[in-house]
């Protein structure tokens, strides 16, 4: 089997790295816009499946040449790329994992044609969205009546430092676009877009984390998915104590607007200012991080209200040599190329992790993942007299 891997940064070459371990796989194309990103991604692989390819990945031809031979493809582009990597995919006749989440509404419009190409696309393929989709949609599956599902997710530092607390583990415009992007929620059984940086509220994980805040941010594929199946639904992005308020401000006087003002005679983006000015303080003393998820869903079972918990805290792999949020976006797509390729997820279309990932799959999913160094617990199930 044939894989070809869009994108040469840190999470595309943890996934050559990852799926060139797979026996069903006997050859990993990288494919990369800089020759230099390849280099250091075949140095990192060190295998013999592995070889290399520069391209252009602007358009839906150009990713379409590098797919022509492809049993399947995993893109690890930016959020711009993904629709046109979609399109590509079905014109390609290739499988695709997708780790991008975003616009969903327009890739799920595709559904029917990834169909008749007889392949599966596979959206959001990473951690959040990604476990967090599937851990819900299971919680859910466990009950008689869902009344609330609640992901939470956060990236952070292992050793954080003023002002911000924070650091930058992929692009900061991307961190942006999820502190500026109204969140869609399911509220009352209906889809709803809710105020971005809303909803703070204070949340605990085991230490050496401790005391964090969480606001609402984006629920992704599962407002739409997942919406007659249970009440309320929400994402929450984790940061610790501060983070949230500071932004909070420099969004309110206008730091994070997208329309372009004028400065000293020229016209200026704010947002694109702020990254600027923000890119530089936000580097840290260390690149170890720690990934948290928690994902909590209530319900009725039997007449009995119950819930549903799984948590996830995850560190720096030093193993591997990368970032937890490397390890914990690349893995599950690795996972669930392999699944395809192994004929143990056989639709087709666009489809969703929590719409794969349930019921019989779930368990042995979750053991792959354990098994890879991803540790998912689950919490007992809570249950009181009605």
């Amino acid at each position: 089997m044939h894989v070809v891997v869009l994108g040469a940064g840190m999470i595309g070459t943890t996934v050559v790295r990852e799926v060139s371990h797979f026996a069903e796989i006997t050859k990993v194309t990288v494919v990369d816009v800089r020759k230099e990103g390849i280099d250091k991604c075949l140095e990192t692989a060190k295998s013999t499946k592995v070889q290399g390819q520069t391209a252009a990945l602007a358009t839906e031809e150009d990713i379409a040449a590098v797919l022509s031979n492809a049993d399947l493809a995993i893109a690890c582009l930016p959020h711009s790329l993904s629709l046109t990597a979609i399109k590509a995919a079905i014109t390609s006749r290739c499988h695709l994992v997708d780790l991008v989440g975003s616009n969903f509404t327009e890739k799920n419009a595709l559904s029917q044609q990834a169909m008749e190409a007889g392949i599966i696309i596979v959206p959001g393929c990473g951690v959040a969205p990604g476990i967090t989709n599937f851990l819900a949609a299971q919680g859910i599956e466990l009950l008689d009546e869902a009344e609330e599902a609640v992901m939470i997710c956060g990236g952070i530092p292992r050793h954080p430092i003023p002002p911000l607390w924070y650091q930058v583990v992929f692009r900061l415009e991307s961190v942006l676009g999820l502190y500026t992007k109204p969140a869609l929620a399911i509220k009352n059984g209906e889809i709803v877009k809710l105020p971005p940086l809303t909803g703070l509220e204070k949340i605990s994980f085991p230490e050496p984390v401790g005391e964090c805040e969480m606001v609402n941010t984006d629920a992704h594929s599962t407002a739409f998915t997942l919406k007659d199946k249970v009440k309320n639904l929400y994402e929450k992005t984790v940061r610790y104590p501060g983070h949230w308020e500071k932004m909070k401000v420099l969004a309110e006087l206008g730091f994070l607007d997208s329309e372009p003002i004028m400065f000293d005679g020229h016209p200026i983006v704010p947002r694109t200012f702020t990254e600027s000015v923000l890119s530089p303080k936000l580097i840290g003393p260390s690149i170890e991080d720690i990934t948290v998820v928690r994902v909590e869903v209530k319900g009725i079972k039997k007449g009995v209200p119950t819930k549903h918990s799984w948590e996830l805290v995850d560190f720096y792999d030093h193993g591997r040599g990368i970032t937890s949020m490397a390890k914990t976006t690349a893995l599950p797509a690795t996972v669930a190329a392999k699944w395809i390729l192994q004929g143990k997820i056989n639709e087709t279309g666009i489809m969703p992790l929590e719409n794969l990932i349930i019921n019989e799959r779930f368990q042995p999913f979750v053991d792959e993942l354990n098994e890879l160094g991803i540790q998912i617990k689950y919490n007992a199930v809570v249950e009181s007299p009605a």
